[in-house]
């Protein structure tokens, strides 16, 4: 959960969404992981916003990436932070809720009220820590599918998600084709690099090299992994910015210390005062087995992997509409991995919007306010949504 800070309602802007309050769904049903295993029960923490209409056809789904959750737009009351797409989720904003129903939720495996590493495994009710059945991007879709079951929204608007969110919107779009009318995909890809892939490794191994880890099980112990966590959080930070957004933020700029010779006093950077206070921060935020359980998801993604390799077969599947954007800047995931989503599905034969957007904050661009174009394309495309919930 977030950090509580003081503030008052009277704080929050106009164009916000105002003060939410998460809620738990429990699903009794069993539900068999695309991995074999079946969690007898379970429970997804959402958050809605905006009005569902009399037929039920204005509904947005919104899927976070990596460390995301429920907490996509407005304010908790008493935290003075808003959620994490609070820039383009509200009244007026590009996900316009005068206009749209939008649900978020944290997904299966999460850490932020949903089943998932740091619940009760209800056989010897202890922490399923590092036991958490391993899930794939398939299983997170059919949740929220049983979600939409349980709100009673028989077809998505949209489905939204950026970077890993991308992937679970393309996935609903091939495993429930009449269940969605628009995909919008935002710096994703159909399957990770072998870079990409690199990365979250090292990262798991940064988590369980730290001897807090004990094998996965530290909430038996009562310990934190904070410093694997805190490492790994560093080395996915690094590759979320471009190199030239972050030498224009910090430069060679000095924290402390100095080059000043006949000195040897400790140098620091600010970029590495930096990286330390957001691993910390993450550290004493998430947790290191949901860590790990979502980034295997990640690596494990491959979107044409039961159509031959063939991402133009897959997405012959698809009914919906699509649009996919892409950052310039983005080598995390690269604009060219965009572009080879498109091509699929114009060569499916699909109705998709293209574009490849200017900015230089990297992967985290579609998460970043104040970029002109980017809030006019995402607007643009959204409004065609909100013409079609008529």
């Amino acid at each position: 959960m977030p950090e509580i800070a003081s503030t008052t309602p009277t704080s929050v802007p106009m164009n916000s969404v105002g003060i939410v309050k998460p809620e738990l769904i429990h699903f009794n049903q069993p539900f068999t992981l695309a991995c074999g295993r079946t969690l007898d029960n379970f429970e997804l923490m959402i958050e809605t916003y905006g009005l569902l209409n009399s037929d039920k056809s204005n509904a947005v789904l919104i899927c976070h990436a990596l460390s995301g959750n429920q907490h996509a737009a407005g304010f908790y009351d008493g935290d003075n932070k808003p959620g994490w797409w609070d820039a383009y989720i509200g009244p007026g904003k590009a996900i316009d809720t005068n206009h749209l129903y939008v649900v978020a939720l944290n997904n299966l495996g999460g850490c932020d009220g949903s089943t998932g590493p740091t619940s009760l495994n209800p056989e010897d009710n202890q922490p399923w820590g590092s036991r958490f059945p391993p899930v794939r991007v398939r299983d997170w879709v059919h949740s929220q599918a049983r979600l939409a079951d349980h709100l009673g929204i028989e077809q998505w608007a949209a489905v939204v998600g950026g970077s890993l969110g991308g992937m679970q919107a393309m996935r609903w779009a091939l495993e429930y084709p009449a269940r969605v009318r628009h995909c919008v995909v935002i710096a994703s890809a159909m399957k990770l690099t072998a870079q990409n892939i690199a990365f979250n490794q090292t990262a798991r191994q940064a988590i369980m090299a730290d001897p807090q880890y004990t094998n996965g099980e530290y909430l038996k112990h009562n310990t934190l992994p904070e410093s694997g966590l805190g490492v790994a959080r560093m080395i996915g930070h690094i590759t979320y910015l471009s190199d030239d957004g972050m030498g224009e933020k910090f430069g060679r700029q000095l924290r402390s210390g100095t080059f000043e010779q006949g000195t040897d006093e400790p140098v620091e950077f600010q970029i590495e005062s930096y990286l330390r206070h957001q691993g910390r921060k993450f550290a004493k935020a998430f947790d290191a087995n949901t860590y790990i359980l979502m980034t295997r998801a990640l690596d494990y993604f491959d979107l044409a992997r039961e159509y031959n390799d063939n991402p133009v077969e897959a997405f012959k599947k698809a009914k919906c509409n699509f649009a996919v954007m892409a950052f310039d800047s983005d080598w995390r995931f690269a604009p060219e991995r965009s572009h080879e989503i498109a091509t699929a599905l114009l060569h499916a034969n699909k109705n998709v919007f293209y574009a490849r957007i200017a900015s230089p904050y990297g992967h985290d661009a579609f998460l970043v306010p104040g970029q002109p174009r980017y809030e006019a394309l995402f607007s643009s495309y959204m409004r065609k949504v909100i013409s079609s919930c008529a």
